[in-house]
Formats: structure tokens, sequence, C-alpha cells
């Protein structure tokens, strides 16, 4: 079992580059990940495959503070994500979705 975060390289709508220090990346609790931009314009803080919400994701350190946890021992994802169902229907799906607070979803 995985017990860090794979810290997704891409917004997996528009692929924005999304590094392992970018403060504009979103998750969901699936780690599916996207750009603030995309996250409050286009998804309206909905997961299009989950239907959650978003939290911004955490900066994983580039220091070694403590033997062996950081960046450099525990590096973030290379494999590039995308959108996996349709966008045609993703505004339909963001709609129903959107107005029902995270918690209740």
């Amino acid at each position: 079992m995985n017990d860090m975060l794979e810290l997704r390289p891409n917004c997996e709508y528009c692929d924005k580059d999304l590094p392992a220090h970018a403060s504009d990346a979103h998750i969901c609790s699936y780690e599916c990940t996207y750009c603030t931009t995309c996250v409050e314009t286009v998804l309206h803080n909905v997961c299009p495959n989950c239907g959650g919400g978003f939290a911004p994701r955490p900066i994983r350190p580039a220091t070694e503070r403590r033997p062996g946890v950081f960046l450099g021992k525990q590096p973030a994802s290379a494999t590039r994500k995308h959108l996996k169902w349709d966008r045609g229907d993703l505004p339909a799906f963001v709609e129903a979705v959107r107005r029902i607070p995270p918690a209740e979803r």
C-alpha cells in the first residue's frame, strides 16, 4: 500500500504542467489532479471522475529535514493523466452536482 500522494504532473483537463512545487494544483480524494483555473471556471469544484470536491494539493518538501522524507527520495509521478470522460458530457454532469455541498455528495 502506498501511503503518500502520487503528485501527478499535470492538470487532467487542460494538461497544464503542475510540478511538485505547484501552488495551483488541486486534488480530489482519489488524487485526480486539476489546476486552479479548471477547478474554478470549468469544473466548479466538481471532480469529473468521482463527483467529489477538491482541496489544494500539498507541496512535498524539497529539503530533507527528516531522513529519507523529501522529494529527492520520494519523487512526484512522471505519468501524465488525462480526463477519461467525454468533454461534451462534462457540463451536464458538473451542473447536476455543483450545488450539492461536497460533504453531501
